[in-house]
């Protein structure tokens, strides 16, 4: 076989020289336009599914959560694989999709389904999809240090969820910021048993006051005796004048 090949190649040797020259030009142009990368992309095209259901143990978060979205996402088109998996208080459900599917049609598609299992699932519990980002897309890793030491590791983290990461994610090709680390600015409520007892009030008392504390509503126009009263301040505390 090798003889007839190099018996042909010597008898047209302009087609050779043609051929030669055409896949010189070819691969200088896939030279230009292909993208070439650290570590090539070979992963899956997949959605992930994040659910957050703080308190619960895993197995009901496999039985309410995880279950009816993975049920759910085995319908979706050109899915090959779902798989699931529960944790205390997380479920994550990866949807992963036959090769060569568009990223973005995939995601809508998912997006589409749970609006359909959203009833499904226990109150107060909502899933959201992950970024659009590959497990290789890992491209840069930043530290926020304070050599000063006039801030804390709490404010350190204010400023990163606030200020540095809105700014990275305005930069093209950047699909997510994931944030690690520092303290994440809380308040928190410590009830003594003792004086609910006391006081003879359940702690679900104590919870519906919290809420209502943080309820912030509009002013509006009052009408009494002929004349218009205006809520000058909106939040908590309102003051009226008369306009």
């Amino acid at each position: 076989m090798l003889e007839k090949v190099i018996q042909w190649s010597v008898r047209n040797q302009f087609l050779v020289i043609l051929f030669t020259v055409a896949a010189i030009a070819a691969g200088a142009y896939a030279f230009t336009k292909i993208p070439v990368d650290a570590l090539p992309d070979v992963s899956d095209v997949q959605v992930i599914i994040f659910t957050e259901w703080p308190g619960q143990p895993p197995q009901i978060v496999q039985d309410q959560v995880t279950y009816p979205l993975t049920t759910t996402m085995l319908g979706v088109a050109k899915t090959k694989v779902v798989r699931g998996y529960s944790f205390f208080g997380l479920s994550f459900v990866y949807v992963i999709f036959e090769d060569g599917t568009d990223i973005y049609w995939a995601r809508s598609r998912v997006l589409e389904y749970l609006s359909f299992v959203q009833n499904q699932l226990p109150p107060g519990v909502t899933p959201v999809l992950g970024p659009d980002a590959t497990p290789v897309g890992w491209v840069f890793q930043y530290a926020l240090v304070d050599r000063s030491g006039r801030h804390d590791l709490a404010k350190l983290r204010s400023l990163q969820d606030w200020y540095v990461q809105y700014q990275l994610k305005t930069v093209p090709g950047v699909a997510n910021v994931a944030t690690a680390g520092g303290f994440v600015k809380q308040y928190q409520v410590n009830v003594d048993p003792d004086k609910l007892l006391a006081y003879n009030l359940p702690i679900g008392a104590v919870i519906k006051q919290v809420k209502r504390s943080n309820s912030d509503v509009g002013g509006r126009v009052v009408e009494y005796a002929e004349t218009e009263y205006m809520a000058e301040g909106i939040g908590y505390v309102q003051t009226f004048g008369k306009s």
